[in-house]
Parts: C-alpha cells; structure tokens; sequence
C-alpha cells in the first residue's frame, strides 16, 4: 500500500495559474509562489449568481486510531466538483509542531490529499514563520520598553504576552528572561507558547482586511501597569511596526487537492487551545467565488465547531448551511473501552457503548439548529456488521450515516455524502446562537460546559473569579470565551472518555485577547505549549541527496 508522501508524490499537478482560474482570478488577482503555490491579493469582489453555500466539516473527539477528518473533508470538496458543483475548499495550514511530533499534518491523506504536500507541511509560503517574529518582536520591543524609560509604569511582574515558537518545545513552557547584569534587560519569568495557539495566529485569522489587523494588532493587552491598569500595543506604539511583518502572510494561499479542486489554506490555530478555524479572509474569498465552500473547524465538534459557530461565525457573518461530523468505528470503540491495540477486531458492544460520543456531538450541533449528517471513515479493519451498526444509530437519531472512502479512493469514495450534503444545503432553518453576547464571562463559560460539554457545574479558581470581577471593570465582558481544553474528552480530564456527565468542569485562569477579540479560559492542566512524545514524527523522516524526502506520513 502507497504511503500519503507516494501518493502526493505520484501525482500530477495543474499549473496554479489553471487553479486561480476555476475561481475567476485575474492575473493581477494572485502572486505565483513557485509553478504551483500562489498568495491571494485582496480585496476579491463577489461572483454574482453564485449559491455561496457553507458546509463545515467537524468531527468527534479525536483518539490515537485518527478520525482522518481532513482526509474526508478534500475527498468531499472533490466529489462535489465531480458530481457537477463547483466547490471550493479552504482549510487551516499545519504547524510544524504536530507535524514533527505525533499528529502529522493536515493536508488529508491517501487519494483525498492537498498538494505539494511537502510544501504546505513544511515551511509553506512562510506564515507561520512570519507570525512568530511579529510575536517575538514585539516581545522584544516590550522587554526594551521596561528596560528603558517605561513612562506608562509597565509592570514586568504583570506582562502577559509571551514569546512563541512553530516548535513543540517543554522545555520553553516557563523560563526567565533578562538575566546577566543591567544591560541585559529586567529580569523577569515568562515563556512560550506555540504560534498556533498564540494571539497573532488568532489576530491575522479573525481579521477582514489589512486596516481591521492593524487595528486588531493595536488594541492586543501586553500587560498592566504598577496601576493594575491594562496597557495597549497602541498605547506603546509598536502597532505600525508589528503590522507591517505580516503585510504578506495576511494574504491566502491558494493550490490544489489532488482532484485539482481548489484550496485556500490559511492560518492554523489549534483548537484544543485557541479557536482552530482557518482565516476569515480565506473563507470569505472561497465563498465569493464559489457555489459550495467546504471548511473545517479542529479537533471535536465540543472544540472546534463550537468555536466556529461562536467566534468565527460573528466576524465571518456566514452560517454554515450543513455540518459534517466525521467518526470512525474505531475510535467509537477506544471511546466505548477498548484497547488501541485490539481497535482492529470487530466489538459491536464497545462500538455501541462508544456511540454515545457521536450522539453527543451530533445534538450539539443540532442546537443551534444546523443540518447534519455523519461521515463514517471507512478502514481496511472495519466489518460491515460494525459500520452497520453506526448506520442504525444514526437512523436513531433521525440523521443519515453514510460510508466514505476517502483515502482509498479520493472523490469517487466520498460522492454519497456529498450528495446528502447538497440535500441539506437545500433546507432552510433558524440559528439558535448558544449565548447572548450580553451575558457574563462567568455565564458564557458556564453555558458551554453545561450545554456542550455535559458538566453538571463549573468551578472557578479564585484567581480566575477576581479576574472576572476585574473584565468586567474594564469593559471585556461582551467577548465571547475561548475554552481552552484537553481535545481527547468532553471533560478536562483527558482519560474520561464517551460521554462523561455529572462532572465538574474546573477553570483555572483567564487571558484577555482583545486583538483576537476573546477571552481564553483555561481548564483543567491544558499547556498552551505541547511538549513532544516519546518517540515523535521526527525520528522516521529523511531527505537524499536528490532532495527527496521520505517518512512525512
């Protein structure tokens, strides 16, 4: 069996000049990175005649066996453009810390694959790497700032914003800047985050325009004065020097899947602790230009889609007209009990047991009153009594399950739900957001846990209640939240699998991203820097001489 990388490999691309042109774009219209890479220039006007339907691809919560959800998603967006509906897909770029440590990538895999593949997991047109030095210089320029004249009383004990890497990186979770003598700088403890889970990786994704980043950029919290007053990015002047680092990397990137669909990637947040949807910019451009834009949101539907739909959604003013929810019998089984190692034989009362996963996730959705249907991601280990079997349990809940065979056979594999998916498009229905944005941040967090992820209450730290107190005296308090979250379960205990109830849900601490324009609430023992396994990605990947590369998936 081909491997992802000798799939990709094997495959001939269509110049991204024939690309740009199934979405109307002029030559002026993009910038060529290279024969089969190009950045989107904007503004794009909107094709008028166009259906500019929505689908967003989510899944459940995911497990070591892998849901393959970005497989699905390309192996959609190819079937509907076989099945005669020019689609569009637009989806996150990968970091590489998932891509070197034990994830992988997110460019989909097998024949439902996004390519260069190579290219996009590996550096891309340099966004991320853009974003972490706009990050890290404006680190510096605050350590500068303190160290200097300091005329607003920054208080270095109470700086918020951290130094970022694309790396997985333990080590740099928690470290002290500013040691060896006067001249180099004011000590002071601080660390790193990733660039996916950074505030500028959220920034340049919820921003509409270059004016709206700079302006998003501006207003970013660095810290609070010996005042305890919150100090602005404005107030210290670095706005138009930050701004200008990304004056490229906010423009999206356009290639191709494998099918030749075109795909705008852009931006990469992660869900389990940002808000894990690709840019706004990006999925405004593939809907203006399209009939059908199919998108994701990351890891479960408890995490990213509740994201997409409560933050994304209020910048993007666009509501998806279906949803996706991808699962797998294997990992209903891990959820229903069973061993990684045995997730290959057939065990229909695990998968049943497991179901209740699915369920949970599929109701979620179905509160805010979205239609849905279940994409079950067929495996070589699958039995037909077991896809059977998630088939009835989502003829139970009065939603279509529907076999998809994305990796071995791309579109061709994935044309029955996108037929279901057209279908649904076709219904009309009412919104029904979760919370008003006039409730607490103590209400809004409250509502998410109870309402999506089951809790029977939220206990709040007694940092995090003063914290609350202190928002609301300075306006914050209309920001929608940003849970950040173990991904492998709906509680913040990652071992509590299926679908836990009757728990409670403990935050811990509370950070302002007014640039982003949210607040993240921490849970349970979340690191917003991952650290890598014992034996990550990186050890099986190589290059020859001739520049080819092997073992990326």
């Amino acid at each position: 069996m081909s491997t992802d990388i000798e799939i990709a490999d094997a495959a001939k691309m269509q110049p991204i000049t024939e690309i740009a042109a199934k979405l109307a774009l002029k030559k002026d219209d993009f910038e060529q990175y290279g024969k089969y890479k190009a950045k989107i220039n904007f503004p794009v006007k909107e094709i008028s005649g166009k259906k500019h339907k929505l689908i967003l691809v989510t899944g459940i919560n995911p497990t070591p066996a892998g849901e393959g959800k970005s497989t699905v998603l390309v192996g959609l967006g190819d079937a509907m453009n076989q099945l005669g509906h020019q689609t569009t897909i637009a989806m996150r770029e990968p970091s590489m810390g998932p891509v070197f440590g034990i994830k992988g990538g997110a460019t989909g895999g097998g024949y439902s694959q996004i390519i260069p593949m190579e290219d996009i997991n590996l550096h891309f047109t340099g966004d991320l790497h853009a974003l972490t030095s706009a990050n890290n210089t404006l680190a510096a320029l605050i350590d500068n700032y303190i160290m200097r004249d300091n005329k607003l009383g920054l208080d270095p004990r109470r700086i918020i914003w951290r130094r970022v890497e694309d790396v997985n990186d333990r080590a740099l979770r928690t470290v002290v800047t500013g040691l060896g003598g006067l001249s180099q700088g004011v000590p002071r403890e601080t660390g790193f985050d990733i660039t996916a889970a950074s505030e500028m990786m959220a920034i340049l994704c919820l921003s509409e325009s270059l004016h709206d980043l700079k302006r998003r950029i501006g207003r970013i919290v660095v810290g609070y004065s010996y005042e305890k007053k919150p100090i602005t990015v404005d107030e210290l002047g670095f706005t138009g020097a930050i701004t200008l680092l990304l004056k490229d990397a906010i423009k999206p990137n356009l290639v191709q899947s494998l099918g030749h669909t075109p795909a705008i990637i852009h931006g990469g947040p992660f869900a389990n602790i940002a808000h894990g949807c690709n840019s706004v910019l990006a999925t405004q451009i593939a809907m203006a230009r399209s009939d059908y834009t199919v998108t994701e949101s990351g890891f479960g539907a408890d995490l990213g889609a509740e994201k997409f739909l409560d933050i994304k959604c209020r910048v993007l003013k666009k509501i998806p007209d279906a949803a996706v929810i991808v699962a797998t019998a294997r990992a209903l089984k891990y959820n229903g009990g069973v061993d990684k190692k045995d997730l290959t034989k057939e065990n229909i009362s695990a998968l049943k047991k497991g179901m209740a996963n699915l369920a949970r996730h599929v109701h979620n959705i179905q509160k805010y009153g979205i239609p849905v249907v279940v994409a079950i991601n067929h495996f070589d280990s699958d039995t037909e009594a077991e896809i059977q079997t998630i088939k009835d349990a989502c003829q139970e809940m009065d939603i279509k399950g529907i076999r998809v065979d994305a990796w071995a056979k791309g579109g061709n594999g994935t044309q029955d739900l996108a037929k279901e998916v057209i279908a649904l498009t076709k219904k009309t229905y009412d919104f029904i957001p979760l919370y008003d944005e006039n409730d607490s941040i103590e209400e809004k967090i409250t509502t998410i846990a109870t309402k999506i992820y089951g809790a029977k209450r939220v206990v709040f730290s007694k940092k995090a209640r003063k914290q609350m107190k202190q928002f609301a005296k300075f306006g914050w308090e209309k920001l929608p939240v940003c849970i950040a979250k173990t991904q492998y379960s709906f509680t913040d205990d990652q071992t509590k699998l299926g679908a836990p109830t009757d728990f409670d849900f403990h935050i811990r601490d509370l950070v302002p991203k007014l640039g982003a324009g949210f607040i993240v609430a921490l849970s349970g023992t979340i690191m917003t820097m991952p650290g890598l396994a014992k034996h990550p990605s990186a050890e099986n990947m190589d290059i020859d001489d001739n520049g080819q590369i092997s073992g990326l998936f």
